[in-house]
């Protein structure tokens, strides 16, 4: 059974006004600190925890942080801002509020407007890829944007560093020796494709190894478009590793090497980038890929917003780094 205010109150031998104006800190109040201490004794003695949703509305304030998502609760890899989220919210004494959307403008806005209606002025936007976005109007000042930015750049917003986990995994396949090394990137408009590319341009160039056209080959960041993209690789330029745009690409890479009959990493090596839990880890022979700093990003989101990180002050947004996670799909160029 839950222990309710009238419990404390009786156990405490006080009335429930004062149970309640001890609790919430109330100011301006001519309570006895004896009496109050035993208010807070009898409180922990029986368990006794107060409602947060309830001590906001009296108070016309929120201990609530609303979370506003276009799919990652969807999403098993980007699940971990969530998770951070929560952790943070746990350690402060808020509570988390999550909204799907499903990116649907309408439920967006209707979302803003609930939440504000129960006075919850602390928001996160977040979005499962790394994008530019246009924030829904009602949202209170102060929010945070994570895993997107917003154009003007006055928004506190953190992002993956695209580059530098890109530049990352290229350097990798220089540093084991290669000097042909291919590129499997997406053919759709994303915020990260460009980044990417750029970064595996620059650390070819910072390497002194002249770029081969015929080794960029860009397709649909899904398995089996990967996988005719290799072959087309394969029969054009004949790379000794390649760069995946991401692990699901990696994955249709791997699919076509084995069927060309090569070895992996002996005859090719591969990299990718997301390092999927579900994916890198369990390919054969286990995947080098960039982690993408979901956890971390959405740590520095929460503390941004209570106030807990002040130390970055934009311009926005904040590059969170991507380490590289080393595995045995990576070696140096046979011959």
């Amino acid at each position: 059974m839950r222990v309710t205010i009238k419990d404390v109150a009786a156990k405490a031998g006080v009335s429930t006004a004062t149970v309640s104006l001890v609790l919430n800190d109330a100011t301006g109040t001519r309570i006895p600190e004896r009496t109050a201490v035993k208010v807070r004794a009898a409180a922990e003695a029986l368990g006794y925890t107060s409602s947060a949703l309830a001590s906001g509305l009296r108070r016309q304030v929120s201990s609530i942080v609303g979370l506003i998502s276009d799919e990652i609760a969807t999403t098993p890899y980007a699940v971990r801002m969530i998770e951070a989220a929560g952790d943070v919210c746990r350690q402060t004494g808020n509570l988390l509020m999550l909204v799907n959307t499903g990116d649907d403008v309408e439920v967006e806005r209707d979302a803003v407007r609930a939440l504000r209606q129960h006075h919850v002025d602390r928001f996160v936007y977040a979005c499962m890829h790394h994008k530019l976005v246009e924030l829904p109007d009602g949202l209170a000042t102060g929010t945070v944007i994570l895993d997107g930015y917003e154009v003007s750049g006055t928004v506190p917003a953190v992002v993956p560093d695209e580059f530098q986990g890109a530049y990352d995994a290229v350097r990798e396949l220089v540093d084991h020796g290669h000097t042909r090394i291919a590129l499997l990137s997406d053919s759709d408009e994303s915020a990260a494709e460009p980044l990417r590319r750029a970064a595996y341009l620059s650390a070819l160039d910072d390497a002194g190894i002249e770029l081969d056209p015929a080794l960029v080959v860009r397709a649909l960041a899904l398995p089996g478009a990967a996988e005719a993209a290799t072959y087309e690789l394969w029969e054009s330029a004949a790379p000794t590793a390649i760069f995946c745009y991401n692990d699901r690409m990696a994955v249709g890479a791997y699919r076509a090497l084995r069927r060309l009959g090569l070895s992996i990493p002996d005859d090719v090596s591969v990299v990718g980038f997301d390092n999927m839990e579900i994916i890198a880890p369990e390919l054969d022979p286990p995947l080098t890929s960039v982690q993408l700093p979901h956890y971390e990003m959405g740590l520095w989101a929460l503390r941004r917003l209570l106030g807990l990180s002040v130390e970055d002050e934009g311009p926005w947004p904040y590059r969170m780094p991507c380490p590289l996670v080393r595995r045995q799909s990576v070696g140096p160029p046979r011959g």
